[in-house]
């Protein structure tokens, strides 16, 4: 995974109707989101921060050392710069403050998506990454996958995930 410098598109503003696939890695890729506490903690302040910069989270997923998005702006206004650092500011600030230390990598990854399939592929991504990892055989038992925008089930079905032996 690339977590160094970030080469921001050179003709690209990162404003408006956008959509992005982001991760954000835990300082020394330390495995700090393996319960529901520092998840829901970060994932609430995540959340403030889209609301405040006009996106909505399409999916999320928590794994134990970073975190997935697939954010879209859902205005003229959606500033994507602005929410990745309002995003780990908020969230790493009351991180910090609960569990004595410091969360985030300086970097990220961030991609722009382009079109529809991009976007269904970056999902289904996503939603993977735990059986991947062993973490869990489907994306429907694992815990800490969410959307701001729709149910689990709704982008799974989106993706067109079947569980195991479901046909």
């Amino acid at each position: 995974m690339r977590t160094g410098s970030p080469d921001h598109l050179k003709t690209f503003d990162y404003i408006g109707f956008q959509r992005y696939f982001l991760t954000f890695c835990t300082k020394d890729r330390e495995r700090v989101f393996g319960s529901r506490e520092p998840v829901d903690l970060v994932r609430s302040q995540i959340l403030r921060a889209a609301e405040d910069e006009q996106f909505a989270i399409v999916v999320d997923c928590f794994m134990p050392d970073h975190v997935h998005l697939l954010a879209e702006g859902v205005s003229e206004s959606a500033d994507c710069r602005r929410f990745i650092a309002r995003a780990k500011q908020f969230s790493g600030f009351y991180y910090s403050r609960q569990f004595r230390r410091q969360l985030w990598q300086r970097y990220g990854y961030e991609h722009v998506l382009r079109t529809e399939e991009d976007t269904l592929g970056v999902a289904r991504y996503i939603l993977e990454n735990p059986v991947r990892a062993g973490l869990a055989r489907s994306p429907h038992e694992y815990e800490f996958l969410a959307s701001s925008r729709y149910t689990v089930k709704d982008v799974l079905d989106a993706v067109a995930w079947k569980r195991p032996g479901s046909g």
